[in-house]
């Protein structure tokens, strides 16, 4: 007869513990209720030397009063394209309790016409957002000249 041996230690398992700590007060950071606003604040914070080397995206995440709580990094790719994962995008806005998120991406080229990849991944994300109780504000295509923005354009 066989005997059922318990090898099951409930104090195995990992601890999850969500913190959100920020050293700015929320009247103090920036607040963006425009597109140029948040263009502005990216080309303060991307890299000068990879802006028009790479493509990269970033997601700026903000309070309900339209604060930045924070800019992600989200990826780095190549000369024409990235991965902009929106399991980590989430992952990131929970983790802030964030409640409305503006994607980012740069075009190399200089060309800010949006493309197919572009509006695929921007209607992924803010489909995704919904069920979260998120709001996708905006999708902003950097260069070192000008902009582009989804919101302005109709296009979310």
């Amino acid at each position: 007869m066989e005997q059922l041996i318990e090898t099951q230690d409930w104090n195995m398992v990992s601890e999850v513990e969500l913190i959100y700590r920020s050293k700015i007060k929320a009247s103090q950071r920036p607040k963006i209720t425009r597109s140029r606003e948040a263009y502005e604040l990216l080309l303060k914070h991307w890299d000068q030397d990879k802006i028009e080397l790479m493509e990269q995206f970033k997601v700026i995440f903000l309070n309900r009063g339209n604060r930045v709580m924070g800019i992600y990094d989200t990826s780095t790719g190549g000369v024409t394209g990235t991965v902009a994962d929106p399991r980590l995008i989430f992952t990131a806005a929970l983790k802030l309790n964030a409640s409305i998120l503006i994607l980012a991406h740069n075009h190399p080229s200089g060309n800010l016409n949006p493309s197919e990849a572009d509006k695929a991944i921007t209607s992924k994300i803010s489909s995704a957002a919904k069920f979260l109780d998120l709001q996708v504000n905006d999708h902003i295509i950097v260069t070192t000249e000008s902009y582009f923005s989804f919101a302005d354009e109709g296009l979310l």
